[in-house]
């Protein structure tokens, strides 16, 4: 296998060696695994399922134990808690317990009238998780049969803090790869949240053997680094969905150096990544973002929340190498500044979604330099942006005409002014926040209610407006939600 010759060391000898292996780990090494069923559809099948393990099954901790010296088959580590991996025998085609009585043929023709059809079947586990498909593959042997339907196996999930995601992944891709050798060609989405078994292993394993790999969402995984994703974006060319977000080990988004050698000089287009998510990678600096922005030219959606050493320059190599991005968050990046915003500015009507949340040195100017240039803006979150005023506000409504969600919380300079520019130009609105914004008082909401029919939310917690400012917006604008904290207005 592939996934077992790389540079992260070997896991098994092949498919043979995988039972005993497995079986070995219960009895000296407890560890957090999947469980395993193994069955056949035909005679050719049952030999080869004596050696190929089957769909992962998540066992809770609390499982019995070995029973007279030989280990159940849902026996689990009593010691540490741990779930443990077993590969399970097929299940059987015969009773052998003579005190059961066999069914008769009459009984099996009436039972099978009632059975659904395959499709049927097939189609009720498509809306099921990886855990339960797996549950679902120890009914019985037809079931089993059914549970790995190419079809189903689109998208993995693996969510919690008890599943060991590399030996999962492993046993996972082996059975996948068994009609295809080394390949899973119908996997296209991976997603493991919050998981510390999840590890550089484990994403061999999936850059090896599923090159038609889409969508990765790796979430708050923090034992992975950037070798490991490197391996992957190299090795799945038509990867466009990554998320590491929290995965603060992650500094950088690039090809290995084998591949780099490989392309031609313009090998920054091969990564095909379009939405990259690195919300809480906190170690990000300019220059891996640099590097990022030189091999990820098609990003479209970028997400950089809490990135912390991102400063202007950062966002200066973004402009000049991804010029098709739409949605951009630099929210709590606290280095980012006017000048950034005159950067993001080139992006001009391509921008449609702007989050820059708690960016305190941002004003008016940058404000102004967007509201300009990206005329088709329709999100702005600018929240505890203090910097900005009723001037800021008027370049925004006057310009971004479209704009349909405004957040611009805890800006203390915004007035009813201000509300009175957004009520006159953006008829569209649908989403407000002016949530502990000093300045604002029931005049200016009332003007907005009466000039965006459309407003479906509104937030106006710690704010001085009176009970009959809000039924005044409840009247006018039926479908509004209206959070408050005014316990006069129900």
């Amino acid at each position: 296998m592939g996934a077992n010759n790389g540079k992260y060391g070997s896991e098994g000898k092949g498919s043979s060696s995988i039972s005993s292996d497995l079986s070995s780990s219960t009895d000296h090494t407890p560890t957090k695994a999947l469980k395993n069923v193994a069955t056949s559809e035909d005679s050719d099948l049952s030999m080869r399922t004596l050696s190929t393990p089957s769909p992962a099954l998540i066992c809770p901790p609390t499982l019995h134990g070995f029973q007279n010296g030989r280990g159940s088959s849902t026996s689990s580590s009593s010691i540490t808690g741990e779930t443990v991996a077993i590969v399970h025998a097929p299940p059987p085609t015969r009773l052998t317990n003579p005190l059961i009585r066999l069914a008769s043929k009459h009984q099996k023709e009436h039972a099978s009238n009632y059975r659904l059809p395959d499709q049927c079947i097939i189609q009720i586990f498509s809306y099921l998780s990886t855990n339960q498909l797996c549950r679902c593959a120890r009914v019985c042997r037809h079931w089993y049969n059914l549970a790995w339907d190419p079809r189903l196996w689109r998208t993995i999930r693996l969510t919690g803090e008890t599943i060991n995601v590399d030996r999962a992944l492993r046993v996972l891709t082996r059975r996948l790869c068994q009609d295809t050798p080394n390949v899973c060609l119908m996997l296209e989405t991976v997603i493991v949240s919050r998981s510390r078994w999840l590890t550089d292993r484990g994403l061999y394993i999936i850059a090896q053997c599923c090159p038609e790999l889409r969508r990765l969402e790796l979430s708050n995984c923090y034992n992975i680094s950037n070798e490991a994703v490197f391996d992957v974006v190299s090795l799945c060319p038509n990867l466009e969905y990554l998320d590491v977000s929290g995965c603060y080990k992650v500094t950088c988004i690039s090809l290995t150096r084998e591949a780099s050698i490989k392309l031609s000089p313009m090998h920054g287009k091969q990564i095909s990544i379009r939405y990259l998510d690195m919300t809480d990678c906190f170690v990000l600096e300019d220059e891996g973002l640099h590097t990022i922005a030189a091999h990820c030219t098609q990003l479209t959606h970028l997400y950089l929340r809490r990135c912390i050493h991102i400063t202007d320059e950062g966002l200066r190599y973004i402009m000049i190498y991804c010029t098709s991005i739409k949605e951009l968050s630099v929210s709590d990046c606290r280095f980012v500044s006017d000048f950034g915003l005159r950067e993001i500015a080139k992006l001009e009507s391509r921008l449609r979604y702007l989050s820059i949340a708690h960016c305190g040195r941002i004003t008016d100017v940058g404000v102004r330099y967007i509201a300009k240039y990206c005329s088709k803006l329709r999100y702005l979150n600018a929240r505890g942006c203090e910097g900005i005023t009723d001037h800021g506000v008027e370049y925004l409504a006057k310009n971004c005409t479209k704009l349909k969600s405004l957040d611009i919380g805890k800006c203390p300079l915004v007035s009813d002014i201000g509300l009175e520019f957004l009520a006159l130009n953006c008829f569209n609105l649908k989403r407000l926040s002016l949530k502990s914004c000093e300045s604002i008082t029931g005049q200016g909401l009332q003007i907005v209610a009466a000039n965006c029919f459309d407003l479906q939310m509104l937030n106006v917690q710690d704010c001085e407006v009176s009970v009959d400012a809000l039924r005044f917006v409840k009247r006018h604008c039926k479908r509004c939600i209206i959070e408050h904290t005014n316990p006069a207005f129900f």
